[in-house]
């Protein structure tokens, strides 16, 4: 690993804490990885972004997949999954991910989460798209996340670990050997701009959550900028497969000018029952897929999408009236309040939806254990690319990832730790105030860079959308960049600014990876080229940051990733 010297524009750190592990967002990944390193004696240090239970988590509303119903096997969701990836899930990650996750739910339950109950007493499970199988367990009905990060955010206050909330992470530390030495932040809400310190200390894990910001609209919270991946980038870490962002298919339609976060209307609606129509009361998913409505989420978007088109209208419609009141108000409860909030009462009328932003199927790319390319650097959860949901996440996966591959990591840094004495090894951060500073953008870039993003790289891509999507974001690059280089200037240092400047960098690599990827797969869909084709692309896009700034953007060989060590 090289790592570029790159750096975001911030002050020195005014004040420093250490530990033996670093874990860097508080969602099911980031939480499950500290709990963990704290039953395994390992001084721990959670910094968030905002409150301790306001990562995307808790905006889960569908549930969360393992084979734990009478007559599902892990081999069933195994195969549900790689059908859902078309041909790029690493199948060893997966396995792990089906094999494991029963029991990873099972501790989760042991840890104080509720799930609901069926009237013989065991696990109330449903289905959403892509599955075969009933195995979505779920919880309040649909407010799977909420009780989730209610449990764990609970279960770390009741042990007392050490937290910063509001806190902005902006770099990886590094010793002299070129290893992850810990992280500075700035914390927020202090009203001024000298809140930058440090966190010294030999493991990081990154469970930053997605970056749905960088489009207009999207499911996720403001706090979901890619910062995570951003940071990855700058310390010389690989990321992959970040073409393959999920547009979940049912968003409420609230106009369309509407930006920013987005009420969800979960797939576990259809999953019990609710059917798509348009305009006129027609079904346009039957006959397209052998699931219908409950196919693959790109299927889904992209039916929804063809149907938009074919008749010119800006949304389609998702009718469960037949639910009844009773059945509305008992199993979601939490859209039914969204719905009515927005002037929509599903009880007695069709919802409108259209796709959002929602998942980041790509992210900063790891191994089995969650090791990235830069030596104790560990990512879990969205901003993690461990391979399991390869050109599209299967429903409902994504919080089996966080809590599996969570542990995993927990167990590498434990055995590390054993091996050279990690609790022993203060880790001594290279000074670094000759570092190359990564340009800041204004704040209202943010709104510039959301624009492109829709237009040139939303669910319908093309090579010419891409090229001028990839001409603009260049231009508020190098304005930034030449600013710097030539003038010494850039933007105040800030949250605004960095934000937007971490946007900037994940839309670019995205957008270069859709560019180069002259395929249909997944949840990447370029009408250019229409079709899948597993000759030149069952591969992966990797990209890192050179040190100048510039992104030097590779396929694989084949569908395997390789090692990251």
């Amino acid at each position: 690993m090289t790592s570029t010297g790159i750096r975001l524009h911030a002050p020195a750190p005014g004040w420093a804490i250490a530990a033996d592990v670093v874990v860097v967002g508080s969602g099911v990944a980031g939480l499950t990885a500290a709990l963990r390193c704290e039953a395994a004696g390992l001084t721990t240090v959670v910094v968030t972004k905002a409150r301790l239970d306001d990562g995307s988590t808790r905006w889960a509303q569908g549930g969360i997949a393992a084979a734990l119903g009478e007559g599902d096997t892990p081999e069933q969701h195994l195969e549900d999954t790689l059908v859902a990836g078309v041909g790029l899930c690493d199948e060893a990650a997966v396995r792990l991910l089906v094999t494991e996750g029963p029991d990873a739910v099972r501790r989760l339950i042991e840890t104080g989460a509720h799930f609901d109950e069926s009237s013989e007493g065991g696990l109330a499970l449903t289905r959403e798209g892509g599955h075969h199988r009933s195995r979505i367990a779920h919880a309040g009905g649909d407010a799977t996340g909420a009780e989730i990060s209610r449990a764990l955010v609970e279960a770390v206050r009741a042990r007392g670990l050490r937290t910063i909330e509001n806190a902005l992470v902006l770099d990886l530390l590094t010793d002299a050997e070129g290893r992850t030495a810990g992280v500075t932040l700035h914390v927020m809400g202090e009203g001024q701009h000298d809140g930058v310190g440090a966190v010294h200390a030999p493991a990081v894990v990154l469970a930053t959550g997605g970056m749905g910001q960088v489009f207009a609209a999207t499911t996720n919270p403001s706090v979901s900028t890619g910062d995570g991946v951003a940071l990855a980038l700058r310390a010389g870490a690989e990321v992959s497969d970040l073409e393959f962002v999920q547009f979940h298919p049912t968003v409420l339609f609230l106009g369309p000018d509407a930006e920013g976060q987005q009420p969800l209307v979960s797939e576990a609606v259809r999953g019990e029952g609710a059917h798509l129509v348009d305009a006129d009361g027609v079904r346009f998913m039957a006959g397209q897929h052998e699931l219908a409505e409950l196919a693959p989420r790109d299927i889904v978007a992209k039916g929804i999408t063809r149907r938009m088109q074919a008749q010119d209208a800006q949304h389609m419609y998702l009718d469960a009236r037949h639910f009844g009141a009773e059945m509305w108000e008992r199993r979601f409860p939490t859209i039914l309040a969204a719905c009515r909030a927005n002037g929509i009462d599903p009880v007695t009328e069709p919802i409108p939806v259209a796709p959002a932003a929602h998942y980041a199927s790509g992210g900063v790319r790891t191994d089995d254990h969650g090791r990235t390319t830069v030596p104790g650097l560990y990512a879990s959860g969205e901003c993690a690319c461990t391979g399991v949901h390869g050109a599209n996440r299967l429903a409902s996966n994504s919080l089996l990832e966080g809590l599996v591959y969570a542990e995993r990591i927990v167990a590498d840094i434990a055995a590390e730790r054993a091996a050279d004495g990690l609790r022993a090894r203060v880790p001594v951060p290279v000074p670094d105030p000759d570092r190359p500073a990564y340009p800041l953008l204004a704040p209202e870039s943010r709104f510039a860079i959301q624009r492109i993003m829709t237009e040139g790289a939303g669910v319908l891509r093309s090579a010419e959308s891409l090229a001028g999507a990839a001409e603009q974001l260049q231009r508020l690059h190098a304005a930034a960049r030449d600013t710097l280089d030539e003038h010494g200037k850039t933007a105040e240092p800030g949250v605004d600014t960095w934000e937007a400047t971490n946007l900037l960098c994940v839309a670019r690599v995205l957008v270069a990876a859709a560019l180069l990827r002259e395929e249909t797969r997944g949840c990447h869909w370029r009408e250019d080229h229409a079709e899948r084709d597993d000759e030149n692309w069952r591969r992966h896009i990797v990209v890192r940051l050179d040190p100048d700034r510039s992104l030097a953007v590779r396929p694989t060989d084949t569908a395997d990733f390789p090692p990251t060590r």
